[in-house]
C-alpha cells in the first residue's frame, strides 16, 4: 500500500482523522429532514420561515441565515415553507402552518423556543444577530451557560 509521499504513517494519519471527524459529525445532534418537529422539541431551536412560494423576502431570510455563524452552537434547525414544500422537517406545510399560526400567502419567520414556544414572530426577515440576542436571553440558554 502506498500513500502520496509512500509513508504508512502517512496513510495512518489521514485514516485516523478521517475516522474522528466521521464520528464528531455523527454525534452531533443535526436533524434531517425525515425528523418532526415535535421529536425536536426539548432538543432544537427552530427558525420557521414561511412563504406562499419562492419570494423575496423568503429568499433574503435564507441568504441572512447563511451570514450568520451562530445557529449551530445554538442548537438551531431551519425548517423551511415555500408553498407546500417543506425543508427541514418531516411534517407538511398544511400542519406547520397551522400550528406556528403562519399565512398561507404572505412571508412569515419565527423562533421557537426548545420548550416549544414562539420567541419571535416576523412578517419581515431577521437578521442572524437578532435571533442571537434572542436565544441568549432564553431561560433554557442561560442555563447552559451555567
Amino acid at each position: 500500500m502506498t500513500t502520496i509521499d509512500g509513508s504508512p504513517r502517512t496513510l495512518l494519519n489521514a485514516t485516523a482523522h478521517a475516522v474522528g471527524a466521521a464520528l464528531l459529525l455523527a454525534s452531533l445532534p443535526t436533524p434531517s429532514a425525515d425528523v418532526s418537529i415535535g421529536s425536536m422539541t426539548w432538543h432544537r431551536r427552530l427558525i420557521v420561515m414561511s412563504a406562499a412560494r419562492h419570494d423575496a423576502d423568503l429568499e433574503r431570510q435564507r441568504q441572512l441565515l447563511d451570514a450568520w455563524s451562530g445557529g449551530a452552537e445554538r442548537d438551531v434547525t431551519v425548517v423551511g415553507i415555500a408553498g407546500d414544500n417543506v425543508t427541514g422537517a418531516a411534517d407538511d406545510a398544511t400542519s406547520l402552518r397551522r400550528h406556528f399560526h403562519l399565512p398561507s400567502n404572505s412571508f412569515m419567520v419565527v423562533l421557537v423556543g426548545k420548550d416549544g414556544h414562539v420567541a419571535l414572530r416576523s412578517r419581515t426577515p431577521v437578521a442572524g444577530e437578532t435571533f442571537q440576542q434572542a436565544i441568549d436571553a432564553m431561560p433554557m440558554r442561560k442555563a447552559g451557560e451555567r
